[in-house]
């Protein structure tokens, strides 16, 4: 991956503020956007602007747009095209098939949620769970290391468990989660997988099939895109639950869960979100004469997680020479993603992050909607933590960068 010309691609990578250049170490909340993107959706709205369904050419190529989308949905995710839905975000359509899959549930059935989760994947369910008089079972983490506690998960799995909602990697600490491994527990049980994939996929490759999941979700604005949710749901749920829509609608799939008009605009610029990550594979030629569009992001990813496993090396092995610090999360590179939770006695979340955006290095503090586990850790109260993230834009010079910054705070 030439990490000169991926930069070269997103417009923000160069800006400078007060003639610093910035150091975006904000990808969790949300990554850059390359220009390829922004243009796509400012052609098809100069262009294309029309509804679909049409006999006449805007609505032929809106027609085409969507139809593409979940091409390219279907080939990131690696399943079919009509088992992939979109929706405004990943909040949305969790809270949409919460309420399908809450109307097949009978009083006394079971769920999981977990303590590592985005409160995007625990509302949903809890809610749902209430309004079906639902038994609610919570997997616990390893407070040591910000992994799940996966003894502890596997006991909560019995016969009335009817579904398991679980994060792909945790969008506090960067952890990992062995969902294939958990998926095997849950299918001997009967039981539904519900993955939440938004902070794993700007950094991994999705495979719904290896992981045998039978709902996952994510979101384009975290892998490069526009804001908008992807869902992938096995045909066969999509086809035998109750969905919220319109009389007029058929009820055939993929339209069956997509409510109302879509954001068209958007959906072109997802279609170019996933080719700009297709690109990334351009540098090997044996790759280009007969790959599929699949094994393009499949070489693609394996070019990100080798770039960003040495920003990870070089974070870890620098901060372990920072007095004062403390991470919460695992110490190595391993079973994780470049996000890295941090705090630093005698100085806030908040006092590190404003230290950090004096030196124009962009990052959060809090609890970034992980409430859970930011609870279970006994940092709630006291503002969380600081959050460091990288992409596969960064450079290793930013990394010496974040850790010079870290390095010279002092306490307040």
């Amino acid at each position: 991956m030439q990490l000169n010309h991926v930069r070269s691609q997103f417009p923000s990578l160069q800006e400078h503020y007060d003639g610093v250049p910035a150091v975006f170490c904000d990808s969790p909340g949300g990554s850059q956007m390359p220009e390829s993107v922004v243009m796509a959706m400012q052609e098809y709205l100069g262009r294309f602007m029309a509804n679909t369904g049409g006999q006449f050419a805007t609505s032929i190529a809106t027609d085409e747009v969507v139809a593409e989308a979940h091409r390219l949905a279907a080939d990131f995710m690696h399943c079919a095209p009509q088992e992939v839905v979109f929706g405004a975000n990943m909040t949305n359509l969790t809270y949409l098939i919460s309420r399908s899959v809450g109307r097949t549930l009978s009083h006394g059935d079971e769920i999981i949620v977990s303590e590592l989760d985005h409160e995007a994947n625990i509302a949903p369910w809890l809610q749902m769970a209430e309004e079906r008089n639902l038994v609610v079972h919570w997997a616990r983490i390893n407070r040591e290391t910000c992994t799940l506690n996966l003894e502890q998960l596997r006991s909560l799995i019995g016969r009335r468990t009817r579904l398991i909602a679980m994060g792909l990697a945790s969008n506090f600490s960067g952890s990992v989660n062995p969902v294939a491994h958990i998926a095997t527990w849950a299918r001997a049980a009967g039981a539904m997988v519900y993955v939440d994939a938004v902070h794993y996929a700007p950094h991994g490759l999705l495979d719904v099939r290896a992981l045998d999941c039978d709902f996952l979700v994510t979101s384009a604005y975290k892998h490069f895109g526009p804001h908008l949710g992807i869902l992938y749901g096995k045909e066969r749920h999509l086809n035998r639950l109750p969905a919220y829509q319109v009389r007029a609608h058929d009820g055939s799939l993929p339209g069956k869960f997509e409510i109302g008009t879509a954001n068209f605009e958007a959906l072109a610029g997802f279609c170019a979100c996933i080719q700009y990550i297709s690109s990334l594979a351009a540098g090997d030629p044996d790759l280009l004469i007969s790959a599929s569009r699949r094994d393009m992001i499949e070489t693609a990813f394996g070019l990100i997680r080798e770039h960003e496993r040495n920003l990870m090396n070089r974070f870890l092995e620098g901060f372990r020479n920072l007095v004062g610090y403390r991470l919460y999360g695992l110490p190595s590179a391993n079973d994780r993603v470049p996000t890295f939770a941090l705090r630093r006695e005698g100085t806030t979340p908040r006092q590190l992050a404003i230290h950090l955006a004096e030196r124009n290095i962009f990052a959060w503090d809090g609890n970034f909607y992980a409430l859970a586990v930011a609870e279970a850790l006994g940092v709630e109260q006291s503002g969380g933590v600081l959050r460091i993230g990288f992409a596969h834009y960064n450079t290793e010079n930013e990394v010496d960068t974040v850790l010079e910054a870290l390095d010279s705070v002092r306490p307040v």
